[in-house]
Order: C-alpha cells, then structure tokens, then sequence
C-alpha cells in the first residue's frame, strides 16, 4: 500500500513556525515526487498565511536527504516507458528538481534548514537554499552527482559558488568527497553546528526569533540579498530604496520606528 503524502511529510504550524518534515527515514528520506510535491505546496502555502512567520525544513531518522527517489515518479511503476528524446531530462529537472528549491528561495518567510544528518545531492542543495543553515554535529554534505557521472542539478551550480566561491565549489562538485559539518560550517555552508541531541531546540529558538520579528521587512531584505548575487550594483541600489519605501508602509514598520522613539521594545504583528 503506498504512503500518503501527509505521512512522508509532516507538517505542523507552532507559535508562528511551520515545521516541514521529510519522513521516509528508512530511505534516508530520499525524496520522491509525492514529496516533492507536498514540500512545495507547503512552502507556498507558508508565503500566504499570515500565521506563518517562519518555516523549518527538517527530517526524522539519520538522514536529511539522501538525494532524489525517483521510484515514486509518475510513470515509473511498470509503465511501458518511450524513447527518450532530445528535451525530456531539461524538462525533468526544470519541473522537478528546480522547482523544489525555487520554491524555498521564493518563499516569502524565512526558511531554516535543520539538518539532522547526511544531505546528499539535491538533499544538499535542499538544505543550502534555506536562508539559514544549524546542522547536527553527524551532519555531512555530499556533492553525489559526480560520483554517479552526473553534472549537479537542482541549483547547485548556481548556490555553492556564491556561498563558498567558485574554486571551492568545484572541488567539492569535481571529487564529490563528503563534507562533515565541522568543515561545512568553516567553509561557510551553514551557520552553526550543535550536538544532535540539541539540534531541534536550537532550531526552535532561531525559528521563534524569526517568527517574532517584522516579518514583511525579511521578506523584502531576503529578496533583496537573493537579487544582489545576480545584479549590478545600480539595480541593487535601485531595489532596496523601493523595498524600503514598500516597507514603510507596513505596520511593522510603524512600529519599530514608535518603539524606539518611545524607548520600549517593539511588539511585532507580521503586518
């Protein structure tokens, strides 16, 4: 009997957070379509809600994710399969692979990635698109695709070279050798490394701290950061003088300017 979507990803909304939670541990939560799918529905629904002020992406068991499954791909169930033709990969990863980590560079809240363990492939990149990065200390990083005569998809082409610089990101992309957290949070992967058993309530408390800030204000300064790795510095500075315009029409805003004219601590709503 197959598995529902809402059991192999765990959802729960939490003092403002949306926990996502990879959970096929047996696999080492190697994603399939089914999840893929769910996962990216979830990060769009957090953009919508304003409940939602912050999203963790987590996993059960041992692995973060251990790469893509395609086992649970439409069509690939017995179904007599037709000549492959020039197209048909290109489209694959444009509505698979890239879509799932646009969807969490899209997101219009915060996205924190606490990697419980081994995150391999697009499980790496997975990971590295979250805006914030706390990995357990059993954690590790692998660049698989070589070792499988692959070239990396899913945006890892385009997200290691600005985290790390592009000679570095070849040689982890070039040998594929797993990356241990320790060395992962020296390079500049992630932002903290913690014990495993301390994992979730680190998590927790960097979530709670997002989710209570003026939520509009890191939408627009997460956009902001994003667009200048790919920009001139004239269209950067053209795009964060409207985002502040933009900005100043929030009630945040108002109330982060009142607040400190006032002397008190500001009480953000997300609004």
């Amino acid at each position: 009997m197959a598995t529902a979507p809402e059991d192999t990803v765990l959802h729960r909304i939490d003092n403002g957070v949306a926990w996502i939670t990879l959970n096929r541990p047996e696999a080492m939560n190697a994603v399939t379509w089914d999840q893929r799918e769910r996962v990216i529905a979830l990060l769009g629904e957090a953009s919508a809600d304003p409940a939602v002020r912050a999203v963790v992406l987590t996993a059960t068991g041992k692995g973060f994710c251990a790469g893509a499954d395609l086992r649970g791909s439409p069509g690939s169930s017995g179904a007599p399969a037709g000549e492959r033709v020039a197209g048909d990969v290109a489209r694959m990863i444009r509505l698979g692979a890239q879509r799932l980590i646009t969807a969490v560079l899209d997101c219009e809240k915060p996205v924190l990635a606490a990697v419980n363990g081994t995150a391999a492939g697009i499980g790496a990149h997975l990971a590295l698109a979250c805006d914030l990065v706390i990995a357990a200390e059993p954690a590790r990083f692998i660049e698989v695709f070589v070792r499988r005569g692959l070239v990396p998809d899913g945006g890892g082409a385009y997200l290691l070279p600005r985290l790390i610089g592009p000679q570095k990101a070849k040689e982890l992309m070039f040998f594929g050798d797993a990356v241990p957290a320790a060395e992962a949070e020296r390079l500049g992967l992630v932002n903290r490394v913690v014990a495993a058993e301390e994992l979730e309530a680190t998590a927790r408390e960097w979530a709670e701290r997002l989710a209570q800030g003026p939520t509009r204000a890191l939408a627009m300064t997460k956009q902001l950061v994003n667009a200048s790795l790919d920009g001139d510095r004239a269209a950067a500075l053209a795009a964060e003088a409207t985002a502040q315009e933009i900005n100043m029409t929030t009630a945040d805003a108002n109330e982060g300017v009142a607040s400190f004219v006032e002397r008190r601590t500001p009480k953000y709503l997300g609004r």
